[in-house]
Order: structure tokens, then C-alpha cells, then sequence
């Protein structure tokens, strides 16, 4: 019933004046079958896989867990996972071999999902990441293989270490050579995901569907009915936030024109991102929702914030920019800076949790990962990385756990190995990845 690599099936297509819009799992799609080019299947649904990136670590002192299940104690830093106790691993102990003894930042980053040694100077080289891996079995099942967004724009030029800051920038590499460009607006990033286009984007695409999207109403169940209601709801809500940045993002490519430079080498908000994180990555984390929901792709990136951040947070009464409080990562300051970041995941959880898929949901569907490069940032510790994964994979993974593979010894606890059992979940098997041949015991 669940095939991470199963063709799409009860899936409903909306089109309008440019823009095509996939509808989420509908019970009753029998009756619209061959009419909207949908299959009239056995529900199969697809697994996800989402991996959430924070850069420069976390707040160490208050990174634990104990117990299982509904009964997980969570650290003050975790505490807003606290609504996915059953459905949560927090995994300790981690660590990625070619990201330690190499010198701080970029080699300790730009491997973090490919596990690859990489090399220093102006010709890039590293591996394809487990995303991009992922993303190529599964190609031509989705629209997309995959989506890879950021929340701050990627920096240029070489560390001290004479590691390029590409290293710094992306964590998505679809092989050795190249990583895959970001996208930092959350304007275009859904326009990308309806297939907005033309000069229309500006024109409400609901409004272009709304004929269309009554015609199929009066076809389906009760049920289905109001999970379609539901769906145009939660779009309309986020096209509406969306609008407001893709007018900063106009009023910024205007600013960069008569300048003569690029946008993109603008301080926020004059280079049309968000002033607020908080909003830029909320939209992010519903356009990755809205993605796996109408299986738009089934892979995803999010780049919260790169290493060597210079997000700010003023919100959180943190006087420091990021990199300069992970500095400082036993303050009270930067553990609200760590729990906000934990949010995000929890947001994007709960978003997932809200979508019925069968009698499951897109979240039980999908293994959402939340990852950072350091253990520490004030010590610039790789030796081990903070992981939490939310999400069971069609109940292929199992969830309500606390694993430490700290004492394990560095055979057993390689980053590449849980990438190994993660994609044999998904149904992808392949021999080795990065630097493990085996997988992770105990996972």
C-alpha cells in the first residue's frame, strides 16, 4: 500500500490562466478519473523525506532527552516538539568523519548531507547529497524531484581555511561539482509550485481555478468536499503573505537597476527578502507543506540559516547576529535563538500533521530531519551533531525514541549510515553512501 516509488495516484489536477494547481489525496477521485488525468488506483501513498538545516550549532547545555514515547522529557531547547513526542527520534552521538580535522565553517558544512571529503581551493569537489540521491530515483514520478529553499542569501569568496564558501552556502549537491542553486524567495518558490506564470502571477490563482475548482466540488464526497475547501483555505492564506513579499522583491530588483548591481549582493530587506525570519521561514515551510501535500516532490531542502549566518533576532532579544552568538552558546540568548530554530521544525510538523492522506497523514507519510553542522559553536565541535527526525515513513521508521551513539565507536555511529537506513525506508537501495558501507544499528 505505502511505495516510496509508486506512481501517483488520487491526485486531481485544477487549471486556470496560467497556473496549474494538484489538489491533495481525495477518496472519491474514482468519479474524476480520465476526466482530470487522474488514476483510479489503490491509494498508494508516497513517502517524503524533508531535511531542515541550522547553521553554527546549537545550545548544547540544553540539547537532551529521556524516556519514549508520550513520555520523552524534553530539554528546554526541544520543548516545542512537545506535541510530537510519539512521533520523534532525538539521535545523539552522530558524527560526520570528513567534517572534523579540516578546519572551521565551510568543511564542516558543505558535506553535512553527502558525508564526501571535500577539497579546498577554486575548484569545488565534494559528493551528491542524500537529497539529490533521493531525488533522482524518484524522478518523473512528481512534477519536481525536488525543492531546495533558503532563507539567506549564499555567501562568495573563500574561508581562512581557502575552503570555497560555497561549502557554507549549500547543503544540496546534485553531484560532486555543483550544488543546487537555492531558492532565497518565497515569492518565486511558490509561484514555482503552482506553475504560476506570466505576467498574471500578480492575479489571485485561486480566482483562475475558482470555475474549475467548483466544477470538481460538485463531483466529489461530502468529505472531500471540505478537504478541498480546506486546501483553497490554507493557499488563499498563504498567497495573501506571499503578495506582500513579492512586492518588496519588485521594489527591490528596481532599487539593484538603477544601482547597476545585482540584488542579490544587498543587505535584507533591501534585496527583497523578508526583514522578519520569522515570516520568510514560516512561508518557506508552507510551500515545502503544500509541496508534499499535493505531491508536488516528495524531497525537500531548507536552508534556514547557512554557517556563517548573519541572521538577527531582534525578536528574541539577542543583541549578536548568529554566528557571533553561537559564539556564546552557553548563553541564555543563544538557546532562545536554538529553540526558535527547533520551531521551525515543530511548525512544519504541525502543518504536515494537519493534512489527512487515508486515514494517516502526509506527516506519518514523511520523515521530516532537523540538522546542524556543529554540536557546539563556540568550540566549532563537529565531533558530533545534533539530529532530530519527526515523521515515520508509512511506519517504516520507527518513532518515540531517544538513540545515543556517542559511546558506539566511530564505525557505528557514521551520519552516512543513518542516510543509508533512511533510504532503504524510502526504498532506495544502494551499496554505500559517503563514507558508510553498513547501516545504522539500532535505527
Amino acid at each position: 500500500m505505502r511505495d516510496g516509488a509508486a506512481p501517483m495516484s488520487r491526485r486531481a489536477m485544477l487549471q486556470g490562466v496560467g497556473v496549474a494547481m494538484a489538489l491533495p489525496w481525495l477518496e472519491s477521485i474514482s468519479v474524476l478519473a480520465g476526466e482530470l488525468g487522474a488514476t483510479n488506483a489503490p491509494p498508494m501513498f508516497p513517502k517524503r523525506f524533508a531535511a531542515l538545516f541550522m547553521g553554527n550549532g546549537i545550545s548544547p547545555n540544553n540539547w537532551s532527552a529521556s524516556g519514549a514515547g508520550a513520555e520523552i522529557e524534553l530539554s528546554k531547547t526541544l520543548e516545542p516538539l512537545s506535541p510530537f513526542k510519539t512521533k520523534l527520534n532525538v539521535i545523539s552521538g552522530l558524527f560526520n568523519k570528513n567534517a572534523t580535522g579540516v578546519g572551521i565553517h565551510p568543511g564542516q558544512t558543505g558535506n553535512i548531507l553527502s558525508g564526501a571529503a571535500l577539497r579546498k581551493g577554486s575548484v569545488l569537489k565534494g559528493g551528491i547529497s542524500v537529497d539529490q540521491l533521493l531525488a533522482n530515483r524518484f524522478e518523473g514520478l512528481t512534477p519536481q524531484p525536488s525543492i531546495v529553499l533558503a532563507c539567506e542569501q549564499p555567501l562568495t569568496g573563500y574561508h581562512e581555511t581557502n575552503f570555497s564558501m560555497a561549502y557554507s552556502s549549500h547543503i544540496s549537491w546534485q553531484n560532486a561539482n555543483s550544488p543546487v542553486p537555492t531558492e532565497v524567495y518565497p515569492s518565486l518558490a511558490f509561484d514555482n509550485l503552482f506553475d504560476n506564470q506570466g505576467s498574471r502571477r500578480t492575479t489571485s490563482i485561486l480566482d483562475r481555478v475558482a470555475e474549475h475548482a467548483a466544477h470538481v466540488s460538485r463531483k466529489v464526497s461530502n468529505s472531500d468536499r471540505s478537504r478541498i475547501d480546506e486546501f483553497l483555505t490554507s493557499v488563499r492564506e498563504v498567497e495573501k503573505r506571499v503578495e506582500r513579499t513579492r512586492a518588496a522583491k519588485q521594489t527591490a530588483d528596481e532599487r539593484a537597476k538603477d544601482r547597476g548591481r545585482p540584488a542579490f549582493t544587498m543587505t535584507r530587506p533591501d534585496n527583497g527578502l523578508p526583514e522578519d525570519v520569522r515570516e520568510h521561514m514560516r512561508l518557506m515551510c508552507d510551500i515545502i507543506a503544500m509541496a508534499f501535500q499535493t505531491d508536488k516532490t516528495r524531497i525537500a531542502t531548507l536552508l534556514m540559516c547557512r554557517d556563517l549566518s548573519g541572521l538577527i533576532y531582534p525578536f528574541l532579544d539577542v543583541r549578536l547576529s548568529h554566528h557571533a552568538a553561537s559564539h556564546s552558546d552557553t548563553s541564555d540568548a543563544y538557546e532562545r535563538v536554538s529553540r526558535f530554530y527547533v520551531g521551525q521544525l515543530a511548525y512544519l510538523a504541525g502543518r504536515l500533521a494537519e493534512m489527512a492522506e487515508g486515514e494517516e497523514t502526509v506527516l506519518d507519510h514523511s520523515c521530516l530531519m532537523f540538522i546542524s553542522n556543529l554540536w557546539s559553536g563556540s568550540a566549532h565541535d563537529s565531533s558530533k551533531v545534533p539530529l532530530l527526525t519527526v515523521g515515520g515513513l508509512g511506519g517504516t521508521l520507527a518513532t518515540g525514541r531517544v538513540l545515543d551513539y556517542t559511546a558506539a565507536g566511530d564505525d557505528n555511529r557514521k551520519l552516512c549510515s543513518l542516510y543509508l537506513s533512511l533510504m532503504d525506508r524510502m526504498d532506495v537501495k544502494v551499496d554505500s553512501f559517503g563514507d558508510a558501507e553498513t547501516r545504522l544499528a539500532g535505527l
